[in-house]
């Protein structure tokens, strides 16, 4: 059996998942607000459901304050039965602070950062990102962050590959970015930043594998197929359903592992 590693997801908080700037994802998934906070074992069943051995659960932090704590992703690792795995989220009001408190989170076996430029309604290239970009390569971890479009009530242009990504990695070579959610529709811009810098990568969060625009597909099977990993974006989609149509790619076996796998152990060092 496959192994798979999702390398994007959350298990929400009500403060995060009743938030209002997701009234428009809420609207497309028929849902209103949620009543109750939804508990670890639904997490974990979706995830069993569709074989995912390891998924990457991040922190959200925003302007107005942490939706999903660093605290509560430890938590959440703890009662995982080792499903889990954290990554850190940070205020980026208070970078210095953010590169202390990521370093005693690396301590404990965070994996990587994640920062959601739209939540804060700055680019990648905002001066207060900076010193936690330093701070991540010299702990040897990835730098995670959205492109494309922003689905939630936020402005898009923060998603741009070009040239935010694009400056990003000019600027700091040794950093690996993760750049989740496709970059729909720049999704040509981020196979082009991909390509000219060795360690800016795409996950696939957010879109169902029969959703994946050709371009990528293309990528995904010749030379991009190590740069490609799967991601969902739990809860906002579960694992069998981006999975769901996922034999139709036509992926050989060995682009298949490294895209479902391979390549995020190697990113990640899980």
């Amino acid at each position: 059996m496959t192994e798979i590693v999702d390398v994007w997801m959350q298990h929400p908080t009500l403060r995060h998942s009743n938030h209002d700037m997701f009234e428009s994802l809420r609207r497309w998934m028929g849902i209103e607000t949620f009543d109750e906070v939804l508990p670890i074992e639904l997490t974990l069943a979706a995830m069993h459901e569709a074989g995912v051995t390891a998924g990457l659960t991040a922190a959200w932090y925003g302007p107005e304050g942490s939706l999903i704590s660093n605290d509560e992703v430890a938590e959440f690792v703890a009662r995982s039965q080792g499903l889990l795995v954290p990554v850190a989220g940070a205020d980026i009001r208070r970078p210095m602070e953010a590169v202390r408190e990521l370093r005693d989170r690396v301590e404990q076996g965070f994996v990587a950062l994640r920062l959601v430029p739209w939540l804060w309604e700055a680019p990648p290239t905002d001066r207060r990102y900076y010193p936690l970009y330093a701070a991540c390569v010299d702990l040897g971890i990835p730098f995670c962050t959205q492109v494309g479009h922003t689905g939630p009530l936020r402005p898009s242009e923060t998603g741009r590959p070009i040239p935010y990504i694009d400056q990003v990695a000019i600027d700091f070579p040794e950093l690996v970015i993760v750049c989740g959610h496709i970059g729909y529709p720049w999704t040509t811009e981020m196979i082009a930043v991909a390509d000219k810098h060795p360690n800016v990568y795409i996950d696939t969060s957010a879109y169902a594998a029969h959703r994946y625009p050709a371009e990528l597909v293309d990528y995904l099977k010749g030379r991009g197929r190590h740069k490609v990993m799967f991601g969902t974006n739990y809860p906002m989609m579960t694992p069998a359903r981006a999975l769901e149509r996922l034999d139709d790619l036509g992926l050989t076996a060995e682009t298949r592992d490294a895209f479902l796998h391979a390549n995020a152990r190697r990113v990640f060092a899980l």
